[in-house]
């Protein structure tokens, strides 16, 4: 069947041959079904992703907090054990009053080691969050030997100090022993008076 596009007029379809009618038909209903999925569908699909990826995020984060409650138990036991060591190390902080002992202590290790001192000069402290760095310069004449002891005597005090800047030269004089120049730094735990006067300081 001949369709003469040029005698359908738009004005009167319903005279328009049925094959006219159902092709117009068509044409309009796939325009509307694409002017909706582009006004609306669309922005819809792009949503339902959004929310499905929000749903897979969301399920890791519940799965991860399922994971962290089911492990509650140890987590517990293992922030009482830090607490237990924390306490621990801090006992192994002298106070005010026990600091001069220690010095004391240093000194008497590096004479039991056979070393001599040429230095020993607490310097001044430096306060930390919780507790105060205490560093004293020392300078020791003895042998690679003695040396030796002293480290290992000082690791072994029951309170906490550590050896920084060590160099070790030899004397000018013929078959002279050596100097070992060292900065040990002990540490004390602040009491609270002390804590808060910093706090306020910094502030």
């Amino acid at each position: 069947m001949n369709l003469d596009l040029n005698s359908l007029e738009l004005t009167n379809i319903a005279r328009w041959p049925a094959a006219a009618r159902a092709v117009a038909i068509l044409f309009m209903m796939g325009s509307i079904m694409f002017l909706g999925y582009w006004f609306d569908t669309k922005d819809q699909l792009l949503e339902l992703d959004q929310t499905e990826q929000l749903e897979a995020d969301l399920k890791v984060i519940f799965e991860k907090k399922a994971e962290q409650a089911t492990n509650l138990e140890a987590y517990e036991q293992q922030l009482a054990d830090m607490r237990e060591s924390f306490g621990a190390m801090l006992r192994q902080l002298p106070n005010k009053t026990e600091v001069a002992d220690l010095l004391v202590d240093i000194s008497q290790t590096g004479l039991a080691s056979g070393l001599e001192f040429e230095l020993f000069k607490p310097q001044n402290e430096t306060p930390r969050e919780f507790y105060a760095e205490l560093p004293i310069s020392i300078r020791v004449i003895g042998d690679y030997h003695e040396f030796g002891n002293f480290v290992s005597g000082v690791a072994a005090l029951p309170r906490i100090v550590t050896l920084h800047d060590i160099h070790i030269t030899r004397l000018k004089q013929k078959d002279a022993p050596l100097a070992m120049d060292l900065t040990a730094k002990t540490y004390r735990y602040l009491e609270e008076g002390e804590i808060s006067s910093q706090a306020g300081a910094a502030r």
